[in-house]
């Protein structure tokens, strides 16, 4: 079998390295914002690099994955998805609003009040910085989604900002079925799956047992505070975590396709609509 060699070279362009590989696209040193310097940053933003994704998440149970998997999640996919979308990464909201999980031990939760007004106003810094698209890359639900939204919706038109927020476990709902063939949950058979993928030695299946989990309750039947187990099903009598490395795998590489997809898609309808331009 023949093999392509695939050659590195490195072009110094007004004081900073660009990567070039065998003839692609020039490239940034790096693409998360943690890492970069305020000069190279100034040569990207915000051309020929628009789009910034900001992973949020919280600290909280999720039977025996690790508490901060909803951080670790659009973390990851952030880091899979920057290339493709010729984005940057924001350092990951990693405290969020947790709600009916705070009491168990090792979760966090920010009150309504301080999150919104700390997220509306990163929101607003990376406005300011110049990138025209900013993807919420949400992993934790709840009052959370709706304050993500309000927060949202009160940047978007004064700082002339698209902004489009993911629910990454809800947009890719279709996948689960298609992979698993029954529905999820919080810490369920899908999002195991995902963790499972990025952090198998954190993924704890010898202290798994299916009393860890409790279906969710059905409009107005019952709740309770603390929820009473760390493991929430969407449908009773499935969504219960199996471990299969290989179902995980593919997973993983199904969901990411999905939200690469449907990201595009957006951005692609806000230039054809010329919003913000």
């Amino acid at each position: 079998m023949a093999h392509t060699k695939r050659i590195l070279f490195v072009l110094i362009l007004g004081g900073f390295a660009t990567t070039i590989f065998g003839g692609d696209t020039p490239q940034p040193t790096t693409r998360e914002l943690n890492l970069i310097n305020w000069m190279e940053f100034q040569k990207w933003v915000p051309e020929p690099i628009e789009t910034v994704l900001l992973p949020t998440g919280t600290l909280e149970p999720h039977g025996v994955l690790p508490n901060g998997s909803d951080n670790l999640a659009p973390e990851r996919m952030a880091r899979e998805l920057a290339q493709p979308l010729n984005a940057f990464i924001a350092p990951t909201l990693n405290y969020g609003v947790t709600g009916s999980m705070e009491a168990y031990p090792g979760a966090f939760s920010i009150s309504r009040e301080a999150y919104l007004a700390f997220v509306t106003d990163i929101l607003k810094g990376l406005a300011r910085n110049g990138f025209k698209n900013i993807i919420i890359l949400n992993g934790h639900g709840g009052p959370q989604t709706a304050i993500l939204k309000e927060a949202a919706q009160t940047v978007s038109t004064p700082f002339k900002v698209r902004i489009l927020l993911i629910n990454w476990w809800s947009l890719t709902a279709d996948v689960t079925q298609e992979v698993f063939h029954q529905n999820g949950g919080h810490a369920g058979i899908n999002e195991t799956a995902y963790i499972q993928h990025i952090v198998p030695e954190h993924v704890h299946k010898a202290w798994y047992k299916p009393e860890l989990a409790i279906p969710y309750p059905k409009g107005s039947a019952w709740s309770a505070v603390p929820f009473p187990a760390t493991i929430g099903l969407y449908e009773a009598g499935e969504g219960y975590p199996n471990f299969d490395a290989k179902q995980a795998s593919e997973y993983y590489q199904k969901v990411n396709t999905a939200v690469l997809n449907f990201i595009r898609d957006v951005i692609q309808k806000w230039d054809d609509a010329g919003l913000f331009r």
